[in-house]
């Protein structure tokens, strides 16, 4: 289990640097942009690059912020129930978020096949979408795969 759940932390922190990469692309872009337009040279499909780096970015870091916990959580009705009773709760939104992302996951890929069979393109740079609907397919399906490594720790545990 414990090889198991490095294996996704290690994929975790590859997604998480990928959109680091992707947030700092979109910083350097956007302040370059603004600083040509003061010259009359603004950078054609600024618009376009920063919301497919936006969407890598949201994609990427929902699954290590799941691993981490940093989302919101309203728990104070959980926090009254027993141990044995929160996991139980735990364990039944995981299992809920799983297929969730599962359907979601599937979903997006056949979005994303539709992309690359019928040549979707953005609009100005004629850059090709489905690299992206791909990627982001794949962030839900880690994320499926980050929540079944709570049930894990849950069982074994070793959930915070």
């Amino acid at each position: 289990m414990s090889r198991f759940l490095d294996a996704i932390f290690v994929i975790n922190r590859w997604m998480q640097n990928v959109a680091s990469i992707a947030l700092t692309f979109m910083i350097c872009l956007t302040t370059a942009d603004v600083v040509l337009r003061a010259f009359g040279r603004p950078i054609a499909g600024t618009y376009e690059i920063v919301a497919i780096c936006g969407g890598i970015v949201i994609g990427f870091t929902t699954p290590i912020t799941s691993w981490m916990r940093g989302h919101i959580c309203v728990d104070f009705v959980v926090n009254k129930l027993s141990d044995r009773g929160k996991n139980i709760v735990n364990i039944i939104t995981r299992c809920v978020g799983i297929g969730l992302c599962l359907m979601i996951s599937w979903y997006i890929m056949k979005i994303g096949t539709r992309f690359l069979t019928g040549g979707e393109v953005s609009g100005s740079l004629q850059l090709p979408l489905y690299p992206v609907a791909y990627g982001i397919a794949c962030c839900f399906f880690i994320l499926s795969v980050v929540l079944f490594g709570d049930i894990l720790k849950i069982l074994g545990g070793k959930y915070e």
